[in-house]
């Protein structure tokens, strides 16, 4: 909630942000953007448009406000999808700039693996765009990198070009039993690998044992193949896709996160208490308090930028 003592800010155009930034900068006044903190409050509610979908060149153009959902839906009408699944319906400015993914981070990455191009709004309004509309662009240094998970504090993400991929026709997942973790680290190998692509590999790991989820996306045909292919490599039974459903609401619970060498994920499943863990991501969601704190260096070097990009302080 907002306090009674800020104050809130909806510009419904990039050159709205950048005069409500700049004169935030001019008055000496603090800015958080989507979060309370600051003296303003900078919300992209109404910036909430889909500028530009190109479905030949599997690319789309949106505004920062524009949810998950509302863009889906118009994807969809071209059979076309952003293959970012995190928890929640969050805005695309809110996946850029908090590094969220789901469970297909596995094949397609995360949101930045997905951004194309972007216009951001430094803090003092300067408004600046980097990349193209296309897949294979070399326009200009890629600051849209720079600014996803930057949590807000480089800068206003006012517009992203995003990369597509085509919706599939068919879906279908296997859960596993894991016995331990020298049996997740077995089985983890035994799929990686195989010639099998599945879009998602969770491990739901309760401490000393669990369960693996696999899904498989395509043809109707590729699909049970595919399953078919990894229930005789790993065994295990089909699921429904409500599993994706309790792995994005496990990832929400749990707060924390830890970073882990893919090839060492028995090590790392046996310091773990409950966790979500994307094994071939090399990640894991765990119970707040127990994630990673963030290395000293990569914090230092963030630490310049924003010190750099935002040399008043305005953005909190």
């Amino acid at each position: 909630m907002r306090s009674a003592s800020s104050l809130l800010v909806e510009p419904a155009t990039v050159a709205e942000a950048a005069e409500a930034l700049a004169a935030a900068t001019r008055e000496g006044r603090r800015v958080s953007i989507e979060r309370e903190g600051g003296d303003v409050v900078l919300s992209t509610r109404r910036l909430d448009r889909v500028l530009e979908h190109e479905s030949g060149d599997l690319t789309a153009t949106v505004e920062a406000g524009v949810r998950l959902s509302a863009l889906d839906a118009v994807l969809a009408e071209r059979g076309q999808m952003l293959a970012l699944d995190p928890p929640g319906d969050p805005t695309v400015g809110a996946c850029l700039a908090a590094a969220l993914s789901g469970p297909r981070r596995h094949r397609y990455g995360a949101a930045r693996d997905l951004l194309l191009g972007v216009t951001v709004v430094l803090a003092d309004g300067t408004i600046a765009s980097a990349g193209g509309k296309v897949v294979k662009n070399v326009a200009g240094y890629d600051l849209g990198k720079l600014f996803c998970g930057s949590l807000g504090r480089f800068g206003l993400i006012a517009r992203a070009s995003l990369r597509l991929h085509p919706r599939p026709e068919a879906s279908g997942s296997l859960l596993v039993p894991v016995a331990g973790a020298a049996d997740a680290h077995r089985l983890w190998q035994l799929v990686h690998r195989s010639t099998l692509i599945p879009s998602a590999v969770d491990l739901f790991w309760e401490g000393a044992a669990g369960n693996m989820a696999l899904l498989f996306e395509g043809s109707q045909r590729a699909v049970e193949v595919q399953l078919a292919a990894a229930q005789a490599l790993i065994g295990g039974e089909r699921a429904s896709g409500a599993v994706w459903e309790e792995a994005r609401a496990r990832q929400a619970e749990l707060q924390g996160r830890i970073s882990f060498p893919p090839g060492r994920l028995a090590a790392a499943l046996a310091a773990l208490p409950e966790a979500l863990v994307r094994p071939g991501v090399g990640s894991a969601f765990v119970p707040a308090g127990l994630g990673d704190r963030g290395d000293a260096g990569a914090l230092a070097l963030a630490e310049r930028v924003r010190t750099a990009l935002d040399p008043a302080g305005t953005l909190a």
